[in-house]
Parts: structure tokens; sequence; C-alpha cells
């Protein structure tokens, strides 16, 4: 999971960075294509980089140990100081006579994920220091995997400044001790030394054998803790999920088959094709709801909650794609394509890639860690698949980078590569810029410059703020008008162990209480979600929905399933109307034949038929149109910029549907039933 920025003060170093993300050419500050200057900039990531000795321990040891005892690591955090400088810190409260941190001052996740940036900037730009830094941390990673006893091939999270192992860190993990099960550093483990063994299969043969021999270690590890269950169904809240993935994770599992795909694709062995095959059908199967009903297509990140998505770490579509492409499995980026084509216009036109839509966006912190993770999948599923309309959409992604997003400023600086740590929802940005932050930007920023031909054509662009937004918004059960006993519940945590009350309240109703609300004012009709607990009661109660002496839908309260694997009973979940609602429409709800138990209704999820995002840059300007309904829909739209606009038409797969051309500054456009259109407005190079 991403992790804090924690502003403990401790032994650390201190250097300077030039104006910090201040003013810069507006060319250097958005993705362009690649006869520029290169986006992606190490220098950030080699300042957080160090070396450390750790002393010779029992079941610990690495390549060259006793030859080269200097091994890689990574600071985990940098907090940013008052005169733009950042100092590197580790995790947790900070001990200054034993220089020991609660947690640690290096991890086993960045320390991964750094050495895959490395290994991709090196075979994409040949660059030797890249190189010898990917060589070094994979060394470094590999000493803090356990190489004997019970929990071989596991790793362990926390190691201190000395090299000193912390396997038990406060706030403890999951696992604790860290390396005594399957765990997100595993996942990520293997996707290093995946990626790792193809760099340096020709390249060093003999440090390449002993990548393989500690990758066949981890399997051990995966196929004994993990895929022992290949094939044990569970249930979550009544719906059948997979019982072998890491940490019942499809988002922890499809890091592991971004490394296990690239070992097979660089000739490693049967077991890594099959643990890869095994991880991306569980991945699979948590693909979730369709065009126009919640998750939209997504694959849920976890199979213990069927209420929650959240953008860090989503790279399922990435790794079925990796999957489909590598194992000869087609049938595999059917879902990755659902995911990135259904829910991408979905965030995008709410606000963008949030940390947690739990089932309401309640977390709208958005951090590198999500928008890499979307724009990674959609251009892994754009070219593995062919669907030209995922690249327009990834754009609008980067453009988060560039100053599109709740802030207006640039949240990346390719002069100094520096990532900052993410935008809260009112605009205010963390500006530390710690080791996954840093990580993630890179990753963005090595993918955008790897583009070439039509993708280039179609994803650099000069993208750099928001013009106009109308998408998903919430309006919450305690804010309506309440009719009856009804009552507004504010519990003591609005988490529910799997999900999370929106508001941090909800309305419990008895038989014939109701909620009125007044719909949001627009232009277009209104597909209007009510977001309600599930219960596994045959008899638990009703919800009747009514618009303009009209019924708009029913929710049966009682729908929910059995808990199963589910950290708690009932499920918190949208369920669509029927019926499209007129704008500043009057909709009431009215409880009927509620049993033993009130009825909680959470909130409601309301968006335009046809939503809308609007982008502006120096280069001109881009509109995405997203129509949520089930039949085609004609709304106008004006793209920034001058001269004319082109018009893309996408399916609900982003198979394109036509393709025109106007003049003037509003366009008409007819988007395709579930599908979306982006309209284009180049400034002209004289302009």
């Amino acid at each position: 999971m991403p992790r804090r920025t924690l502003l403990a003060l401790g032994a650390a170093a201190t250097v300077p960075v030039a104006g910090g993300l201040g003013a810069f050419p507006a060319e250097a500050t958005a993705a362009r294509p690649r006869r520029g200057r290169p986006l992606a900039n190490l220098d950030h990531l080699d300042f957080l980089g160090d070396t450390v000795r750790p002393a010779r321990q029992a079941g610990h040891d690495t390549y060259r140990l006793d030859e080269e005892p200097a091994l890689g690591t990574l600071w985990t955090y940098a907090d940013r100081q008052q005169d733009g400088s950042y100092r590197r810190i580790g995790g947790g409260t900070h001990d200054p006579e034993t220089g020991y941190y609660e947690q640690g001052a290096f991890n086993a996740d960045d320390v991964a994920r750094a050495a895959v940036v490395y290994l991709r900037h090196w075979r994409g730009t040949g660059a030797a220091t890249s190189r010898r830094s990917a060589y070094e941390l994979l060394r470094g990673l590999c000493y803090l995997q356990t190489t004997d006893g019970p929990h071989a091939g596991n790793i362990v999270l926390w190691q201190q400044a000395d090299g000193t192992l912390n396997r038990s860190a406060y706030p403890p993990e999951t696992p604790d001790p860290s390396d005594s099960g399957p765990s997100y550093w595993l996942a990520r483990l293997i996707w290093a030394l995946g990626e790792g063994y193809a760099a340096f299969r020709r390249a060093d043969p003999a440090f390449a054998r002993f990548l393989r021999a500690r990758t066949d270690l981890a399997l051990n590890a995966l196929e004994r803790d993990v895929l022992a269950r290949y094939g044990t169904w569970e249930v979550a809240d009544g719906r059948r999920v997979p019982g072998w993935l890491i940490t019942h994770g499809a988002d922890s599992s499809s890091e592991a088959v971004l490394g296990l795909t690239a070992f097979v694709r660089a000739g490693g062995g049967g077991r890594a094709r099959t643990a890869a095959a095994q991880l991306a059908e569980g991945i699979a199967a948590l693909g979730a709801g369709s065009a126009g009903t919640w998750p939209y297509g997504a694959i849920l990140p976890t199979a213990t909650s069927v209420s929650q998505w959240h953008a860090w770490g989503a790279q399922m579509p990435t790794a079925l794609a990796a999957a489909a492409d590598v194992l000869g499995r087609p049938e595999l980026l059917t879902g990755a394509v659902a995911d990135t084509a259904g829910l991408t216009p979905e965030l995008l036109t709410a606000g963008g890639c949030d940390n947690g839509w739990l089932p309401a966006p309640v977390d709208r912190t958005q951090i590198a860690y999500g928008v890499d993770a979307r724009l990674s999948a959609l251009l892994a599923v754009a070219e593995t698949g062919g669907h030209p309309g995922l690249y327009p959409l990834a754009a609008l992604t980067a453009a988060w980078y560039f100053g599109a997003n709740a802030a207006g400023e640039a949240v990346y600086d390719p002069s100094t590569g520096i990532t900052f740590d993410g935008v809260a929802p009112d605009g205010e940005i963390n500006r530390n810029s710690g080791a996954e932050s840093t990580i993630h930007g890179q990753l963005s920023m090595l993918a955008l410059d790897s583009l070439t031909g039509r993708a280039a054509e179609a994803t650099l662009l000069r993208l750099e703020g928001v013009e106009a937004r109308d998408g998903l918004r919430v309006l919450e059960a305690e804010d309506g008008r309440l009719a009856g006993s009804a009552k507004v519940v504010r519990p003591d945590s609005a988490w529910t162990g799997e999900s999370r009350y929106s508001g941090d309240a909800y309305v419990e109703l008895r038989d014939g209480d109701g909620i009125s609300w007044t719909l949001p004012r627009g232009d277009v009709p209104l597909l209007v979600s009510p977001v309600v607990n599930l219960v596994p009661e045959r008899d638990a109660g009703t919800t009747v929905w009514h618009s303009a002496a009209r019924t708009a839908g029913r929710v049966d309260h009682g729908a929910g399933g059995k808990q199963g694997i589910s950290a708690a009973p009932g499920a918190l979940l949208p369920r669509s109307l029927s019926r499209l609602m007129a704008p500043g429409a009057e909709l009431r709800c009215r409880a009927e034949q509620v049993g033993s138990g009130p009825l909680r209704v959470d909130a409601l999820l309301v968006r335009p038929a046809v939503a809308r995002l609007v982008l502006k840059g120096p280069g001109g300007g881009l509109a995405l149109l997203s129509n949520g309904d089930g039949r085609p829909r004609t709304v106008e739209v004006s793209p920034p910029g001058s001269g004319p606009v082109t018009v893309e038409l996408y399916d609900d797969r982003a198979r394109a549907q036509g393709r025109h051309t106007e003049n003037g500054s509003r366009v008409q456009v007819t988007v395709p039933a579930y599908g979306f259109a982006v309209a284009r407005r180049r400034q002209s190079e004289d302009q």
C-alpha cells in the first residue's frame, strides 16, 4: 500500500534542489514527443540512493558479498526543507542514541521498484550509470531475502542504516515478522528479479544466474504459501472469489506477474510460466461491474471486499496485458480492456486517480503511485490489444503530473526528477518527495519517453490544466431532507473493515421513513446510483425511489450475500436506478416492508449521462466526453484553442467508431452508447 511521509527527524542527508518545482519553461512542463528533451530524470532518485554494509548473518547473503561488501539501497522518504532542499529520512520515529527508526531507514518495497526504474532506464537509453545502479540495488534487495528456514524465499521489509534487519517494525506490518508469509514486498521482489534477469541475461550471465536462482527461491515461497491454494474459491459478501492471490490481493499479485512475465519472456522456466498463469487467472476473476454500473468494469484490488477500488498499485490491467501476450492467453486481455476503457473515463471526469472509491470516492487524495498505475495500464493494454482509444485517455491521465490536478500546478519537474508526494482534494500539495513518488514518477516518464509513431502522436500532448470538468459527484444521505423517524448516524469509525461511509455518516430508515434530495442542475439527464448497505436477509426491506411522480427504481436491501472472507457483514454498494433523472428534479426514497433492523442509505452517486473533462495547454486542448447511458447522446463541446476540431469516437472497449474534423468554436458530438469521444483542437505552430 502507499507509504505515508512521516516527518520524523533523524540522521539524514540534505541537498539543495534549485528552484524546487517553481517556474520553469512551458516546454519543460508537459509531455511531448521523444524528439524533445527526455522527461525522465534520475537525479532525485540518485540522491535517495545510498550504500549499506550489513554484517554477516545466517539466512541472508547476496551476490559477491565478500568481494563487494557495500550494497545498494534507498532512503524511504525525503522531507522538503524551508530552503527548498530535501532531507532523507526513514520510516517512523528516529532514536538519536541508536540511530534506528521504528520501521527502518530503507525498505524492500522501494529498493525493488527503484531497481525496476534503473533497469528500464538502462535498457531504454544504454546508460552505464543506470546499469550499475540496478546491479547494486538488486544485490542489496537480495540480501533482504531469507534464504533458509521455514520462510525461505520471503523477504524482510525494513533495514536500518547500519544494515541491521528489522523484522518486526512499529507499527506492525502484515505479516509480522515481515518475512513470515506472503506480502506486497514478496511480489515486488519477484517483479525486480524478473526484470533484472531479463536485463542481465546476456550483459552479465553470472549475475543473471544468481538472479535466476533467487527467482526460483521466491517461487518456492510463492508456491508453498500462495499457489498451493490454486483452484480454491472463497466467498466475500456472496461473491465467488479466488483463494490463491498474494495477500488475497489482485493488486499485489499483479506486481508479481509483471516480474514473472518478464522472466518467462527472457527464457525463464516452466514454474514461472505456471505461476504467472495462475495469478493472472485469479486477477481476471475479480473484474466487476460494467459500463454504467459501479465499478464500471474495474478489476477489484482485493478478494476480501466487493466495495472498494483504489488507484494506488492498481497494476491489474498491466499484468493481464503482459500475461496475455507472453503466455499466449488472449482471453486474459478481456478484463484488462474492460477496466481501462470502462473505468478510466469515469475516473477522469470525476476528478482523477483517487486513492479510494470505497465505494463512493471518499479518499480523493491523488499520488504518483496511483497515476502511474493507471497510465501504465492504458499504455500496456493499448499496445497489446490494439485499442487506440486508450492513448488519448493516457494523455489525459499523464497531464496530472504537469498541472491537470486539484492544485493546478505541476507536481513533476523534469529538470530535477522530483515528483511531489501527492495532491489533497483541496489542492494542497505535499511537497515532500519520497522514494515511492519518485519511483512511480520516473516509471511514468520512462513510459512516455518510450512512445513512438501514432502512439506518441496521440499521447504526448501539451496538456497542463483543467478547463472544465463535469462528472460523478456525491450527494450525502445526511444532507438530504429526512422524513418520518429517519435519523443520521455517525459511527465511531466510518471504516467498516472493508469499505467506508461517505461523509463519515449514513441515514437509518424504518418502515415509512424517507429522504429527499434536489438533484444538480445541468443540460443533460442524470444517472443516479444510491449507495446502500446490502445484507444477506431476505426480508430486510426495500427502498422505493421516485421522481416527478414516477418510480425510478427499487432497491432490495436484503440482496447481500454470505460474509465469507470479508471483514464485515453486509456490503456497502451502489445500486443503479433504472430511469434517468431530470437535472434539478427532486428525488425521493421511501422505506417499505422493513424487517428487524433499519435500512442504511449512505449517499447518492450522481453523474451526467454524458460526463466531460476538458484540458488545456499551449499546444491546444483535449475534451473527453463519456456516455454512461445505453443509447447514443449528442452534446456540444468547445475544446480550448483555435482552428479545426478533430473528433474521435470510441465504443466501450476503446475501439474506433469514427473520426471527423469540424470548424467552429463549438462542435456537436454524438457519443456512442456506453462509449466515449475525444475532441482535439491543436494550436497552430505559429500561434
